[in-house]
C-alpha cells in the first residue's frame, strides 16, 4: 500500500488515536467514570460529561454498518474504484468509525460482514483500514 499523500490533522486530543497503531493496537477514548467508549475523540465524555478519560484499545474487529463504492479520484494515492465504510464494533452499540476497506473484492462488501483492522503507515501516523475477517 503506498503511503497517502493527504494525512488527517493531528492534536493533542487526537494523537494518541493515530499512533496508536504501532502495536498493532486499535485504541478508542473510554470514559473512566461510566465505561463509555468515545470515537472521534472528546475532551469531555458525551454520556457523563466527565473530563476522566483514557485510551483503552478494542479488539480491532468489526462489522460493516454501511459502505458506498467510490469511484471519484480525490486523491492521487487511492486508485479508483475503492470501498468507504463506516464499521461498527462490538465494544458497545453505536461505537462507529469511517475508514477504508481494503484487499477486498467490491463485489463481496456487504452489510454485516465481518471485518477486523490493519494499519497503513503514513511516517510516525497508522491509518487505520479494514479488510475482510478470516
Amino acid at each position: 500500500m503506498a503511503e497517502p499523500q493527504v494525512l488527517p490533522e493531528v492534536d493533542a486530543l487526537s494523537e494518541p488515536f493515530w499512533r496508536s497503531g504501532a502495536d498493532g493496537m486499535l485504541r478508542f477514548q473510554r470514559c473512566q467514570a461510566c465505561d463509555w467508549w468515545i470515537h472521534t475523540p472528546k475532551p469531555r465524555c458525551p454520556r457523563c460529561m466527565s473530563d476522566d478519560i483514557c485510551y483503552d484499545p478494542v479488539s480491532g474487529n468489526a462489522e460493516v454498518w454501511s459502505f458506498t463504492v467510490n469511484h471519484q479520484t480525490w486523491s492521487p494515492d487511492l486508485e479508483v474504484p475503492y470501498a468507504i465504510a463506516i464499521v461498527e464494533f462490538p465494544e458497545q452499540h453505536g461505537l462507529r468509525m469511517t475508514t477504508r476497506l481494503v484487499d477486498v473484492p467490491l463485489d463481496r462488501v456487504q452489510i454485516g460482514m465481518s471485518v477486523r483492522v490493519v494499519f497503513q503507515p503514513a511516517g510516525d501516523l497508522y491509518l487505520p483500514v479494514f479488510t475482510e475477517a478470516a
